[in-house]
């Protein structure tokens, strides 16, 4: 079964799906499992191998469950010895610790554009463990060179490419083209997928003119809200580094799936103590 289990593994990493490993790490006494005995259990509801079956299985399958979207992992103890006169006493009357690992893909980052702020997001989230593809029209900026490590596509077209692009469910999207048509052609790609996170390079000023026209093309609102532009907290970024900085910080909330636009909002609650509330309208650079 190990290797059979691994290769599991792998596939649902490759395949950027999430899983819980469970793993019977100590027991004492009569327990349905002994050490090392483990359960895979996706985030589709299935189940390879087993941690003992019952009332036991059961409660680590709905703690499973729990920790797939929110991605963290646990230890859960469980005594069976009777004492608290539980249901689970029934099964052998030993005591069991099983750890819950949860099994992340490799977050995949999309990054819309090949420019000077692009390249900087790029080598702040590479480290980070996010698999990058870069896209970009022009030649002199698409290539392998300044991107080590990351997947770069010179793009044709960008109608047929975005076409043939297939994200994996939950990925990272960052648009810094260098025109408002191919950024609005990116964007409305991104927000029609099941993206965990979508930022865009630009002003709030161009934030309600690309919306407006979007809205007027029949994209829903709820899509638009999901979008940060501009892309990154506001610590009054002004060079491509200190922008990938706050764009890296926005790529990891996301991932620990904590809450980006209170976040957003908290980052300009401080700042607007002390400098206005148009602090958060900070103009970033082109790409």
């Amino acid at each position: 079964m190990r290797d059979d289990l691994y290769e599991r593994i792998g596939a649902l990493r490759a395949g950027g799906r999430r899983a819980v490993l469970a793993i019977v790490i100590a027991h004492r006494g009569a327990s349905p499992r002994k050490d090392a005995a483990k359960m895979l259990l996706g985030e589709d509801g299935s189940r390879y191998g087993s941690v003992g079956g019952g009332l036991v299985e059961e409660e680590v399958c709905r703690e499973a469950a729990r920790l797939i979207e929110s991605g963290k992992s646990r230890l859960m103890t469980f005594d069976l010895s009777g004492i608290d006169h539980d249901e689970r006493a029934l099964v052998c009357g030993g005591s069991m610790q099983i750890y819950l690992e949860a099994i992340l893909p490799d977050p995949s980052l999309f990054i819309f554009g090949a420019g000077h702020v692009a390249g900087a997001v790029a080598a702040a989230a590479g480290p980070l463990g996010f698999q990058i593809t870069i896209l970009d029209d022009r030649e002199k900026y698409a290539c392998a060179g300044r991107f080590p490590g990351a997947e770069v596509r010179l793009v044709g077209d960008w109608e047929t490419e975005l076409g043939r692009l297939a994200p994996p469910e939950s990925s990272y999207f960052f648009i810094a083209t260098q025109r408002p048509k191919t950024d609005r052609l990116c964007l409305r790609f991104a927000a029609g997928t099941s993206a965990r996170y979508i930022g865009m390079l630009g002003s709030l000023a161009k934030t309600d003119i690309l919306f407006d026209a979007m809205r007027r093309e029949g994209v829903a609102m709820s899509e638009l809200e999901r979008v940060c532009i501009p892309a990154g907290l506001d610590i009054d970024s002004e060079t491509p580094e200190e922008i990938a900085v706050s764009v890296a910080a926005e790529l990891v909330a996301a991932r620990k799936n904590l809450d980006l636009r209170r976040m957003r909002e908290a980052v300009r609650g401080v700042k607007s103590g002390g400098a206005g509330a148009g602090a958060a309208a900070r103009n970033q650079p082109s790409s």
